[in-house]
């Protein structure tokens, strides 16, 4: 059975976390994503038809009308309730893929659920519940990842790691080792897809590898470039040592880019997300075109959500609109056309 715990300390934390990622600056220092880096050869004659471009896609069977995910954030909480509710109007308009912040919340107080069910508002969105990776050594199983997955009539799982995140907190759970093979006994198991993802340091190549061969459906390779999640914890830290502690991990991970281009190397048919520090339609373009299947963005949709559903729509709206102008200007009708587009270093 899972390990005991204090109630209320994980919606606590999790009411600290949304606080914090809305009224701080948590974006990684001296780090960035990569893509800026990157750049698309402009086509004056792109033979085609501005209406001709379509930035649909399909993931586990499920049809979006754009290659973006509204990452994995937040629940648990009261305010969380609002702000899921109006992604997943957002999501079920835009045709968008949806992530739930971590499910522990719900399995230790059930009452929680309320902040995490945004079934009513999104009935046909691809919905991804989401827990902590660490939890599988932890005592959770298959059977409080089904139930998980069942209660939010979600489509897959995503299981996150995040090994400094858990190191920097004072309650942190930092017994990692043996989880690749207790992934791969879920995924054998499961009747439903598993992804695996990082928090916003980056998979590196080999443990891409490690991880499709143990049989997970995707990998969300969040990178650095975006939400630092020790930037996160240095503004819960009390004790200036344990705060300076976190402080020096502000340009900790491995930028998106990199991670994308390094991971297509080692997996070039299997199902990659890219999240961290994606914040523009032409940050989904590039991704798209080094190879993502899916682009997540997490900390845009969060403040904005947090301003309303209008402030949310319209994000998504633009963020739509950009890929496709995009997408007109390289001469690419479809993303898989997109794909093939190269993109080169400099300004």
């Amino acid at each position: 059975m899972p390990s005991a715990r204090p109630e209320d300390a994980t919606p606590s934390r999790k009411a600290e976390h949304l606080r914090i990622n809305i009224e701080r600056d948590v974006a990684g220092k001296g780090v960035g994503s990569g893509f800026d880096a990157l750049r698309f050869e402009h086509r004056a004659l792109p033979e085609i038809d501005f209406g001709e471009v379509d930035s649909a896609c399909e993931i586990f069977g499920h049809g979006l009308g754009a290659p973006l995910l509204v990452s994995c954030m937040t629940g648990g909480t009261p305010a969380a309730r609002a702000i899921n509710r109006r992604l997943a109007t957002v999501a079920q308009g835009r045709k968008l893929a949806m992530g739930l912040g971590s499910g522990r919340a719900l399995i230790e107080s059930p009452e929680s659920i309320e902040s995490f069910d945004v079934r009513a508002e999104a009935p046909d969105v691809l919905l991804f519940a989401n827990l902590g990776a660490v939890q599988l050594n932890k005592g959770y199983g298959l059977a409080q990842c089904r139930r998980l997955v069942e209660s939010l009539r979600a489509d897959a799982l995503v299981l996150h790691l995040n090994p400094l995140q858990e190191a920097l907190q004072p309650e942190g759970d930092t017994c990692f080792r043996g989880l690749l093979r207790r992934i791969g006994e879920l995924c054998a198991e499961a009747e439903f897809p598993v992804v695996v993802k990082e928090v916003g340091w980056g998979i590196a190549a080999d443990d891409v590898r490690r991880l499709f061969d143990a049989g997970v459906a995707a990998v969300d390779l969040a990178g650095a470039g975006g939400t630092s999640w020790s930037e996160v914890e240095r503004h819960r830290i009390a004790e200036p040592w344990r705060a300076g502690v976190a402080a020096a991990f502000a340009d900790w991970g491995i930028p998106t880019a990199r991670c994308l281009i390094a991971a297509r190397r080692v997996a070039p048919d299997a199902t990659l997300f890219a999240s961290g520090g994606i914040r523009t339609g032409l940050d989904v373009a590039k991704a798209v075109a080094l190879g993502a299947d899916l682009a997540g963005i997490a900390g845009p949709f969060l403040r904005a959500a947090d301003r309303g559903v209008a402030e949310a729509d319209a994000l998504a709206r633009e963020l739509i609109e950009t890929l496709r102008v995009a997408m007109f200007c390289v001469g690419a009708r479809t993303l898989g056309e997109l794909r093939e587009t190269p993109l080169r270093a400099g300004p």
